[in-house]
């Protein structure tokens, strides 16, 4: 077992000695004539006033002057970044305003829908009222249809002109002219004229 062991070891040595003198192998055959070729060239163009940093610039295309326009394309986009910012501020104050104004006309829109319902209670109201005062009206005139002429008579004379050209106005013809006949002339002239003018 102990044999097996030195044996093992030693394996791995010559394995790790192999890795080893493989890569130095690889310095001394590549990366070292490689860096003296480098070197060789670059002593060759300093004597041929040749500068190589220049020429590789000019190969790759990378100059100051590109880095310059770089310079002013990034503060052009940044200006850009800040008149979009200030754009966009403008822009989300003119909704704000929109907003306001979209709730100020809802609140006015709910106060005339209240003022409507109102207008249109009152109407109701007022429809009523007069339908009231129509059955009540119908009721005096039927009242005096059925009155003698010589109780109407002074009951008129009594009214107010306006009144009492309404309810003369409703009365049949054959009732005024009795009512008529019970009224002094005066009275009855007055009466005749003004349902003349109306």
């Amino acid at each position: 077992m102990a044999k097996k062991n030195k044996t093992n070891k030693s394996i791995e040595a010559n394995d790790e000695t192999k890795g080893i003198s493989k890569i130095k192998m690889f310095f001394y055959w590549f990366i070292i004539p490689l860096l003296f070729t480098l070197l060789l060239l670059l002593v060759i163009a300093q004597i041929a006033n040749i500068n190589v940093f220049e020429k590789a610039k000019e190969i790759t295309g990378f100059s100051e002057e590109q880095v310059l326009t770089d310079d002013k394309k990034t503060d052009v986009l940044e200006e850009k970044v800040v008149s979009l910012q200030a754009e966009i501020q403008e822009k989300e104050a003119q909704i704000d305003k929109v907003q306001t104004e979209l709730d100020n006309s809802a609140t006015e829109k709910e106060a005339l829908l209240i003022e409507q319902e109102r207008l249109l209670d009152e109407i109701a109201k007022l429809t009523r009222d007069q339908e009231s005062a129509k059955r009540d009206y119908e009721e005096i005139v039927s009242t005096f249809e059925k009155m003698s002429a010589k109780t109407a008579a002074p009951v008129i004379t009594k009214m107010s002109d306006a009144e009492a050209l309404r309810i003369l106005t409703s009365l049949k013809p054959d009732t005024v002219a009795s009512i008529y006949e019970k009224m002094t002339p005066e009275d009855a002239a007055k009466y005749t004229e003004l349902m003349t003018k109306q």
